[in-house]
This record gives C-alpha cells, structure tokens and sequence, in this order.
C-alpha cells in the first residue's frame, strides 16, 4: 500500500509539472526593442489608443479557446489517470471497471472538447 501511494504521489508530482508547464506561456522574443514602442503596443492591443485593438469577437474566441484547452487537458490527464488506477487494479474486477470506465469518459471529454472548438470557431467564423 505504502508503494502504491509513493507511485501514485509522484505520478501526481510529475503531471503536474508537465501541466504546469504546458499551460504558462513562454516568451520566445522580444515584443518591442523600444519600451515606449511596447507600451503603444500595449495600449492598442487593450483596446485604447489611436488605433483599434482586438474586437469581441476575438476576445470571446480567446477565452472559449482557453476554456477548451483546459477542458482537453483535464480529459487528458483524466486518461493517464485512469491508466495508472488500471495498472494498479491488481484483478479487482470492479477497480478494473471504474478505470475502464474512467477511461472511456476521459476519451468521451476529449471528443466534446474537439468538438466545441470546432463548433465554437466555425460559429465566430461564421458572424465575422
């Protein structure tokens, strides 16, 4: 038991990091190498300024795109989950059972997230 919570302990370490990873940006250039160019840049982009910044339609398809992402991700790790409750299920046929059975709605989350992204961004599409 102690050996199945030491598994189980730094499998969560280890998806965590990974997730964690995935889900903060990383910069991989320089926006502006003039400050006051990147605070313009800044200020348009938000939505003040002279110029005009991202619309509505944009902003609503940056966030639905978050929430997608993050609801894929949790599908995602709900599979490696229910894999490791699987491998550990030692023939218990029932424990064996709510893993399958994790796994299948994992793969069903999975496929609902594709979908609404798909839907989601052909409506926006669609009213642009």
């Amino acid at each position: 038991m102690k050996r199945k919570l030491q598994v189980l302990l730094g499998t969560g370490v280890l998806l965590l990091g990974i997730v964690g990873t995935t889900l903060v940006p990383a910069t991989s250039t320089v926006a502006a190498l003039n400050p006051s160019d990147a605070v313009k840049d800044g200020v348009t982009d938000s939505g003040g300024g002279a110029g005009s910044g991202p619309g509505l339609r944009a902003q609503l398809k940056t966030v639905v795109n978050i929430l997608l992402f993050v609801l894929g991700s949790i599908a995602v790790i709900m599979i490696v989950v229910g894999g490791i409750r699987y491998a550990l299920s030692a023939g218990d046929s029932s424990a064996i059972t709510a893993a399958k059975n994790t796994i299948l709605y994992a793969i069903i989350g999975v496929v609902v997230a594709l979908l609404a992204y798909a839907i989601v961004n052909w409506i926006i599409d669609q009213f642009a």
